[in-house]
């Protein structure tokens, strides 16, 4: 097969070897986020990253995660930002307000600085859902969202 006529092909490559990646953590629901947090740690260490190399920031609630992974990001510190947290449904509009806030602030940081950050930030409706999605039978959203950061970091370095 001639292989001058073959396109380039970026794809998928999961090797965290000398990738620093911050980890903002809300919390509340910390309970929950810990997990999250052990979830990602977890993913960049298996994939090669060192633990050590690695940075866990800490912030109120998903509220804050914006702004921080902002300041963050600016100082291109870090490969990448993972962000984690638990937001869970109550009787108000709160959770509404305060997730799509967050959410979108995220994205808006990732198009702005260029700097790949994943979502990790539960938002359920329940505190069984919850728990599923931080490391039970639904995985843990924290280690989906590190090897998604690992993933895209990657992409940028082959892109680059």
């Amino acid at each position: 097969m001639n292989t001058e006529s073959q396109p380039k092909t970026i794809s998928v490559n999961l090797d965290a070897s000398g990738l620093k990646v911050a980890i903002v953590a809300s919390r509340f629901n910390q309970f929950l986020v810990e997990k999250l947090v052990e979830g990602a740690l977890d993913a960049l260490v298996r994939h090669g990253a060192k633990k050590n190399e690695q940075s866990i920031i800490w912030v109120p609630g998903a509220w804050e995660i914006p702004v921080v992974t902002q300041r963050i990001a600016r100082q291109r510190q870090f490969n990448a930002i993972v962000c984690v947290g638990a937001l869970i449904k109550g009787s108000t509009h709160h959770f509404d307000f305060v997730a799509n806030e967050a959410c979108k602030g995220i994205g808006q940081i990732a198009l702005e600085t260029g700097v790949p950050i994943t979502m990790g930030i539960l938002t359920t409706d329940s505190l069984t859902q919850a728990i599923e999605r931080s490391g039970t039978t639904m995985g843990n959203q924290g280690y989906h969202a590190a090897m998604a950061a690992i993933e895209v970091s990657n992409i940028f370095r082959q892109i680059d």
